[in-house]
């Protein structure tokens, strides 16, 4: 009696069921393969992380401010992202950007950056060749250079726009305005302005 009633129940199991979907799945031979070529997915079922690739240029979020704007039917709130990158080889660039959320007014930023970039000559020791000020407004930022092993002495802005643009021994000061895109602009006049050793020597009659 047991094995009658195993019996009626293996062949249940194996009669279809009317209106029950059917299975599309392919046979597991017909399946597409594994592997990292992109044809499917990992044997390890990770996918592939694109953070782990190597970026043109650093980014730094120098300042972030909320702003706001009065309209007729009542306030809108923004935010303000300052942002500088640079690759540590002599190029730089920095932007300013503004969106309803943080993350947003980061990426404007850098993209804006990216399309506004610089390109200074460091000497012996990753330095500038020579002092200057650089001036923007009511700001102006003094550089100097300095030997090798004394790093950058410079405060926010200033340290930021320096070491992403590859500057490694320099020092520095902040006079007048403190308003970071002001010191930044100011910061960048005094680099674009930067001269050769041979153009120095002929300004100074000394070639």
């Amino acid at each position: 009696m047991a094995d009658e009633v195993k019996v009626e129940a293996a062949a249940a199991a194996e009669t279809p069921v009317e209106g029950a979907p059917k299975e599309n799945r392919a046979p597991r031979g017909d399946r597409r393969p594994h592997g990292k070529d992109g044809k499917g997915p990992r044997r390890d079922g990770k996918r592939p992380d694109r953070r782990d690739e190597p970026k043109e240029y650093e980014e730094r979020v120098v300042f972030i401010n909320r702003v706001s704007k009065t309209v007729k039917g009542g306030r809108r709130m923004k935010f303000t992202a300052l942002v500088v990158i640079g690759d540590h080889k002599g190029k730089y660039g920095f932007a300013l950007a503004k969106a309803a959320e943080v993350p947003d007014a980061i990426k404007k930023a850098s993209e804006a950056a990216k399309k506004n970039t610089y390109k200074i000559h460091l000497v012996k020791g990753n330095t500038i060749s020579h002092e200057v000020v650089g001036k923007f407004g009511a700001c102006n930022v003094y550089l100097k250079p300095a030997p090798e092993g004394t790093g950058v002495i410079a405060g926010g802005p200033v340290r930021a726009i320096l070491e992403l643009a590859g500057v490694q021994n320099v020092c520095s000061k902040v006079y007048g305005s403190r308003a970071p895109i002001n010191i930044i602009r100011a910061t960048n006049q005094g680099l674009n302005s930067l001269k050769s050793y041979k153009a120095m020597k002929e300004l100074r009659g000394k070639e």
